[in-house]
């Protein structure tokens, strides 16, 4: 594979305050091996080789220089006013990559181990090593590679097996603004116990303006029978960029639901793989909004491995000005996995005839007896709707307000949580563009 390799001397030198000695070896291994594999991947610049990035230039991220992320004194009130909050959720706080205790509310239950992946390398690092990586590995992506290379904290659940956690997990990461553009690397690993129920929540949340990088890397394992919840929500600066690179592997009888949601970013990126067992239910789902010049990129796969599993995908976009979108949704289904049953969606919402979607769902099937199909939709309002709205005395701009968030709310209302529910309707309602459907 051809691949233009990016200027990473930066982060060579970087990466030489990393592994000091002080942290366990089979760490730093793994970091040296996130080094080596990131200066021969390098960032996915060319066109040619680089087909999943196909619709997605990468090339701003790849040329700025971007400083190790500064510390920050942003304050809890000023964090509740930016971020999803409540005050009975266990709630981990990472301000510009790194934990933060005081702002932090961290479980009692003896039954879950949440904690910050530096405290636990230091006092616990047994609990994260055979899972570290182990779904997110380092030779095939130059953004995981760069992630490893520089992980130093992040965000560690341990469910155990068979507890029923009631209380939901906030993982929230932070950045704040700053004067030179700065990276950070923040990293997720969840472990769900066989027969376990959690709900999980990510939030990426930007407190000012300012140009940044989030370079993001989440590890999610559901053993057998397990159950996770699992909320995704990126709010980040106007100037920033922001990459995730998501892995998830359910066990046999396993389920996961996950909806993700876009509000604010300069460019987004999620590269989400779940690879599905026996007997498992997968639903993801997805909203995102974008206006100005934003280009958010979602790269979604699906993978059944063994037979007997259901799996829905459904994704919603909302594009204004001279925004762009891409969809990229695959489903996999192996040799012997018969009996899938399998639907993925796609539709889109364009409020402006410069604004841009690229969808490209796909299936791959190598198993008879299975059920599955796809469907990608771009368009506007249809007039006849608006033209009934209209009649009922509903002003034009009102009626095309109500009618979009109608689209929207859809996903907006799959969330169980009060909390993040009220959030998302507050964010997403400010965030709909100004605008009016043509009759």
């Amino acid at each position: 594979m051809t691949q233009a390799l990016a200027k990473n001397e930066r982060y060579q030198a970087q990466f030489k305050g990393i592994v000091d000695g002080s942290s366990p070896e089979w760490l730093d291994g793994l970091r040296r091996q996130g080094m080596k594999d990131f200066s021969s991947l390098g960032f996915p610049t060319a066109r040619r080789g680089n087909e999943n990035w196909k619709y997605t230039n990468i090339n701003a991220i790849a040329n700025t220089e971007f400083d190790i992320a500064p510390a920050s004194d942003v304050t809890l009130e000023g964090l509740k006013q930016s971020a999803p909050w409540d005050d009975d959720w266990t709630t981990l706080v990472f301000v510009n990559g790194r934990y933060s205790a005081d702002m932090s509310n961290p479980s009692t239950d003896a039954s879950v181990t949440v904690g910050s992946i530096s405290e636990l390398t230091r006092s616990n690092g047994n609990i994260l090593e055979p899972h570290l990586t182990s779904i997110a590995p380092t030779a095939n992506d130059g953004f995981a590679a760069l992630n490893t290379a520089f992980v130093q904290d992040g965000a560690f659940v341990h469910v155990a097996e068979g507890v029923d956690l009631e209380t939901p997990l906030h993982l929230l990461f932070v950045s704040t603004a700053n004067e030179t553009p700065f990276i950070t690397h923040p990293r997720v690993l969840v472990v769900a116990g066989k027969e376990s129920n959690s709900t999980i929540i990510e939030s990426y949340v930007g407190v000012g303006e300012g140009k940044y990088f989030s370079n993001v890397v989440s590890e999610i394992i559901l053993e057998a029978g397990a159950q996770v919840d699992h909320y995704r929500l990126l709010d980040e600066s106007d100037e920033a960029y922001h990459v995730g690179v998501a892995r998830v592997s359910q066990g046999d009888g396993s389920s996961f639901s996950s909806a993700a949601f876009y509000n604010n970013v300069r460019l987004g990126r999620h590269d989400l793989l779940v690879t599905i067992g026996d007997g498992c239910e997968t639903k993801l789902g997805g909203l995102y909004i974008t206006t100005g010049r934003q280009h958010v990129d979602n790269f979604i796969n699906l993978d059944h491995t063994k037979p007997n599993s259901t799996s829905r995908l459904f994704y919603k976009g909302i594009l204004a000005d001279r925004s762009r979108a891409v969809f990229g949704g695959t489903v996999y289904v192996r040799d012997g996995a018969i009996k899938t049953d399998s639907l993925q969606s796609d539709k889109n919402l364009l409020l402006s005839p410069d604004a841009e979607i690229d969808s490209k769902p796909a299936l791959f099937i190598w198993a008879d007896d299975v059920k599955c199909g796809h469907g990608a939709t771009a368009g506007n309002i249809e007039r006849d709707t608006l033209f009934y709205m209209r009649s009922r005395g509903i002003e034009l701009e009102e009626a095309s307000r109500l009618l979009i968030y109608g689209f929207a709310a859809e996903i907006v209302e799959t969330v169980k949580l009060k909390s993040l529910s009220d959030h998302l309707e507050r964010i997403f309602l400010d965030s709909l563009p100004r605008y009016s459907f043509e009759l």
